[in-house]
């Protein structure tokens, strides 16, 4: 049994090395700095035995897209490591809220504004600061979640002096199929239309050109953890 723990925590190791040699070679090559860029491994569907290796190893950060999941998973874990940041990266249900707001530190999936308000009447409440980020739909697609570009402005508007709470920065999720530099492109262009420079974009498949276009956080799951069996949802979140 032993020997089997310390084998996972090997090969976790060697995998979370891997992935953090390839942020530091994609942000030399883009003329960045490797500390300007931040790991969220994303744990979505994997539990506790898989993750608890990366921990030991000194990861920190990771992702999750359904707050049942976490509420299963994640309180035993933050127990022993009271230091872990978990991020939302999946689509935020208004009557999930108030549990999203007590389990997560970041929620990068804000795309409207009963959302954008609901989350501002539960940060006041618990009396909790969160890292929070506009999701853009910058291929409009109609069954993937996120605010139009157009709308972004107006959005970040009504947060900003209507909600009275502090957008970091932009999230987006390229289309399946599509050159991801485009998207990743528009993600950047909005954040400079108003005023945000903090990108979450790029996943295990492309993670290096959403370095390369200005990403401050990528979301790697599959290229840390493995494959999931679930593909639509490997895709679409890391």
């Amino acid at each position: 049994m032993q020997s089997a723990t310390l084998n996972r925590l090997e090969t976790s190791m060697s995998a979370l090395q891997a992935i953090l040699m390839r942020i530091e070679k994609a942000a030399v090559k883009a003329n960045r700095k490797f500390s300007e860029i931040t790991l969220i491994a994303v744990s979505k569907t994997f539990n506790t035995q898989t993750i608890l290796p990366f921990l030991k190893a000194g990861h920190r950060i990771f992702g999750e897209n359904r707050v049942q999941e976490v509420k299963k998973k994640w309180p035993a874990l933050r127990h022993h490591f009271p230091d872990i940041e978990l991020h939302l990266i999946g689509p935020l249900q208004s009557n999930k809220v108030s549990e999203a707001v007590r389990l997560f530190d970041v929620i990068e999936t804000i795309d409207r504004d009963k959302i954008a308000a609901l989350l501002a009447q539960e940060i006041r409440r618990q009396n909790k600061s969160l890292k929070l980020y506009i999701q853009v739909n910058t291929g409009s697609e109609s069954q993937k979640s996120g605010v139009a570009p157009h709308n972004v402005a107006h959005l970040l508007n009504q947060c900003k002096n209507y909600h009275k709470i502090y957008i970091e920065g932009l999230m987006c999720i390229p289309p399946l199929g599509e050159n991801p530099a485009t998207h990743f492109a528009i993600l950047k262009k909005i954040g400079r239309e108003v005023g945000l420079s903090r990108f979450s974009m790029g996943m295990s498949n492309d993670f290096e050109t959403a370095i390369a276009f200005g990403a401050t956080h990528i979301r790697i799951g599959s290229a840390i953890f493995g494959h999931r069996n679930n593909k639509k949802n490997q895709s679409l979140y890391g």
